[in-house]
């Protein structure tokens, strides 16, 4: 027990890094297979219950003969045109069971893996192929919804970066830039919400950003953007050695949104703990507490699925379990929504896991950023050159935007 305590969790130890990346190429692979498989017709229970299988066949291969926990940090979701959240019908409820996707919807994949207990999620936005897109190719709305979610996440993760971090010239002029004053929440929703009106979007309401931390996805820092009257508020900034779940959440509507009457199937343990008084409820739990720790799961992922819905009951009354309520857009507009993972280092930001960058040449819309204090921000860069990768090769010039975005991948092999 002592040596365990012992042990260097935070990323000063490489090998949590390692953990962390491990994780995200295992998300990554799955999210592009669940991608593929996201066509018209086809039903949202059987692609979920494919990237969950696919998603544990793949963290069995690392980290063989291992005394650490490895598994499932997010199952598998597939979230229709306007839900919000993450989405994952049950094969035991008949209403939702054959829920199929359509095409031309914007249609939310979200999922993640876990090693030794750090996790990273992802979550990407497409839109399902059909007549309007013929090619790949996305016109007027469409374009603009996906644009404006990839041009708010990027500058988000700009505007969370320590300041400072990456400042050049003398000591003293590092210095003074290391002290400048991190923009407030209000203002990061203010900057934001300047973005996705340039495409004719709005955010949607309490879109939440945690920090992770090794067992848990929502630690004890979160950035919520537009926050509703009712909502809860952000606290804490973002740091050298933090990790965070980086959430982005646009839509085509107001950005309102409703709790639907739709079953919650996903639930998390907190850790408040009560003596539940049916045997079905601390079976249930027990079950939980062994396959998925305190990470997110699917009732569909328990070994009975009619029962683990009657053993939750308790558990959620007595807070044991959280469950998320399934949410969508008060206007049922569409919603697109992005997840990354990130690491703050001293060189910048490590993106373990992030959706696809838009190929502009296939989005067609007359729409555009025009602020120039938000282009300015958007030309920076999120990491630090290096220089580990192709030191002796001439490299050609790209454009700034394109070079901002793949600066961070530089900087991880160092650290």
């Amino acid at each position: 027990m002592a040596e365990e305590a012992a042990v260097d969790y935070t990323l000063n130890n490489p090998d949590t890094l390692t953990k962390y990346k491990t994780a995200a190429q295992i998300s990554h692979k799955v999210l592009e297979a669940v991608t593929g498989w996201c066509l018209e017709g086809e039903k949202i229970l059987s692609i979920c219950e494919r990237g969950d299988k696919l998603l544990a066949e793949e963290v069995a291969k690392v980290y063989k003969g291992k005394k650490i926990t490895k598994g499932i940090s997010h199952p598998t979701t597939v979230s229709p045109s306007s839900y919000v959240t993450p989405y994952t019908p049950l094969s035991t409820d008949a209403e939702e069971a054959p829920t199929a996707i359509k095409a031309n919807e914007a249609v939310k994949i979200q999922l993640g893996a876990q090693i030794d207990g750090f996790g990273t999620i992802v979550c990407d936005t497409i839109i399902v192929p059909g007549e309007n897109n013929k090619d790949d190719k996305l016109v007027d709305r469409e374009a603009d919804l996906l644009l404006a979610t990839h041009y708010a996440n990027e500058l988000l993760l700009r505007l969370m970066m320590p300041p400072g971090l990456l400042a050049s010239g003398t000591d003293e002029e590092k210095k003074k830039a290391a002290s400048g004053k991190p923009p407030t929440q209000t203002k990061i929703t203010h900057l934001l919400e300047k973005v996705v009106k340039s495409y004719g979007c709005n955010l949607v309401e309490g879109t939440t950003s945690w920090l992770f931390e090794r067992n848990e996805i929502e630690g004890k820092k979160k950035i919520v953007l537009a926050p509703s009257s009712e909502g809860g508020k952000g606290e804490g900034v973002p740091e050298i050695g933090d990790v965070w779940g980086v959430e982005m959440g646009v839509s085509l509507g107001t950005g309102k949104v409703k709790t639907l009457e739709n079953r919650p199937t996903l639930h998390r343990r907190t850790t408040i703990t009560y003596q539940l008084k049916r045997p079905s409820s601390r079976q249930t739990l027990s079950e939980i507490v062994k396959k998925f720790g305190t990470f997110p799961f699917s009732l569909r992922q328990l070994d009975d699925e009619r029962a683990a819905k009657v053993g939750v009951v308790e558990c959620v009354r007595s807070n044991v379990l959280r469950q998320y309520e399934v949410v969508a857009d008060k206007d049922s507009a569409p919603v697109a929504r992005v997840l990354t993972t990130i690491a703050i280092t001293k060189n910048g930001l490590v993106r373990l896991t992030a959706p696809s960058a838009p190929d502009e040449s296939k989005y067609k819309t007359e729409k555009k950023i025009t602020d120039e204090d938000i282009l300015k921000i958007l030309e920076q860069p999120t990491a630090r050159s290096t220089g580990a990768k192709g030191k002796n090769k001439k490299k050609k010039k790209k454009p700034a935007k394109k070079a901002a975005e793949e600066e961070e991948g530089e900087s991880s092999d160092e650290e």
